[in-house]
């Protein structure tokens, strides 16, 4: 009965953390099909149409954030999901469909949109729905789904683009076939995981947390036994209600801000911003110009963009099975000390001019690091320090700061690259790393074996 119940929690598992699939497919596309789309929208030469098409999507991210807790906390956690998924397959037709640069751009926010929604609430349904034991591994299985998403879109993107012969001028891209078509299928591949997520959504049960929540206790007991037996759904029941005993049983913004809120909000915005502040993101978005100024050649740089997507993936996988075992606390420990030693190591073969291998070898080691550690505990954490009552809203406060300081980060690059030069950028980082780590020695308790309301009775005071 516990193998087929654990089967049954994985599979739903799996189909929430498809909408984190769909994140990373749909964040990375873009970045292939950019070459042909410039050319066939002719924005290739005005920077700023350029950067608009770049981050439109951004924009829909914040907005899908915020919006998403409160309407999972009014509709339910399972409406939401469905809606996300709907949203992937409109913006993966309307985005390949359009001839028009505006509505490129409309299609892109609906898309980032729908990855705020996913990004917020796929973490949050799974850690609502796994057991204390095993939830640091299930929801680790969002943030697999996320770097499988981008290591497809890669691989999409390469397989669709017909080779660019050496020399051809912008014209004869934009009447090449990539030029019309093929950044067109980049987009309208994504229709297929799209679809998928839209039908097996429906087959998802309504998180039982959320049901409880909103009174309905026979439909929460139902949902429960299915997922451990009847024994298990009575004691996960009384836990919840043990949790909720005076207090109201949904909440808003307002909460958050209460004096008993502020710490585990905070702990919650510092890991979110921590994540992306890292600096990782910086090598996935500009990885081109980094392999390019470490002395590699054109022909090499997809090569090695590949090779940061397999680490990405493989060190994603490893954390899966250590993150119940080692602990969130440790696991972000590694991370944020392990960067800060590994960004001191980048900065001097900037500084000192060490290109090729090394430099390569230094950056998989940071991608390996990121991945086994912040990227996959962060999302753990912030799914399961808050409340149930405000657990919507509290997630999406979170991922509005991610997507903030992703924004941040992304735009900043350029000028800190410009101004401190790569070695003195990626010493920057080393030092935010190294600050995020003594925050966390201070301020982050360790969560793991423990259900969602242990953990609000030690956070909530």
């Amino acid at each position: 009965m516990k193998t087929q119940s654990n089967l049954y929690l994985f599979l739903i598992a799996l189909i929430s953390a498809m909408g984190g699939f769909l994140f990373g497919y749909d964040w990375v596309v873009i970045g292939g099909a950019k070459p042909f789309y410039e050319q066939y929208f002719q924005i290739a030469g005005d920077p700023v149409l350029q950067g608009w098409a770049m981050s439109s999507a951004l924009i829909g991210c914040l907005v899908g954030a915020l919006s998403a807790g409160k309407l999972s906390d009014r509709l339910g956690r399972k409406p939401i999901l469905i809606l996300a998924a709907g949203l992937f397959i409109a913006t993966a037709i309307g985005t390949g469909a359009v001839h028009s640069f505006t509505y490129f751009n409309v299609f892109r926010l609906i898309g980032g949109f729908a990855i705020g929604i996913a990004s917020s609430l796929s973490p949050m349904y799974i850690a609502e729905i796994a057991p204390a034991h095993l939830r640091g591994r299930f929801v680790s299985i969002n943030q697999l789904t996320v770097v499988l998403g981008i290591l497809a879109s890669q691989i999409v993107n390469w397989q669709i683009a017909e080779p660019v012969q050496a020399g051809a001028t912008a014209e004869m891209i934009r009447e090449s076939w990539n030029g019309q078509w093929g950044w067109r299928w980049m987009f309208w591949a994504m229709t297929v995981p799209a679809t998928l997520f839209f039908g097996f959504s429906f087959i998802l049960p309504e998180s039982p947390r959320w049901l409880a929540s909103s009174g309905r206790r026979e439909a929460a007991l139902k949902v429960f036994a299915r997922m451990g037996g009847d024994a298990y759904a009575r004691r996960e029941l009384q836990a919840i209600d043990a949790s909720s005993t005076g207090t109201e049983q949904q909440g808003g913004f307002k909460q958050l801000l209460q004096p008993s809120m502020r710490k585990v909000l905070i702990i919650g915005i510092v890991m979110a911003v921590l994540q992306q502040w890292c600096g990782i993101n910086v090598i996935f978005n500009y990885a081109q110009e980094i392999f390019m100024e470490a002395g590699y050649g054109v022909s090499d740089v997809l090569m090695n963009i590949v090779v940061t997507g397999i680490t990405n993936v493989v060190f994603t996988i490893l954390a899966m099975f250590v993150v119940d075992r080692w602990g969130r606390k440790v696991l972000t420990l590694i991370g944020s000390f392990g960067l800060t030693v590994i960004y001191a190591f980048m900065g001097a073969a900037y500084y000192f001019h060490i290109t090729g291998i090394v430099l390569l070898v230094i950056v998989v080691l940071a991608i390996a690091c990121y991945a086994m550690t912040l990227a996959t505990t962060m999302w753990v954490i912030i799914s399961e320090i808050f409340p149930n009552r405000v657990r919507g809203v509290a997630m999406s406060v979170c991922t509005f700061a991610l997507w903030a300081a992703c924004f941040i980060l992304t735009y900043t690059f350029p000028v800190l690259n410009s101004s401190l030069g790569a070695a003195g950028t990626f010493w920057l980082y080393g030092v935010i790393c190294l600050a995020g780590g003594i925050f966390v020695v201070t301020c982050l308790p360790e969560t793991k074996g423990k259900s969602l309301e242990e953990i609000e009775k030690e956070l909530i005071k």
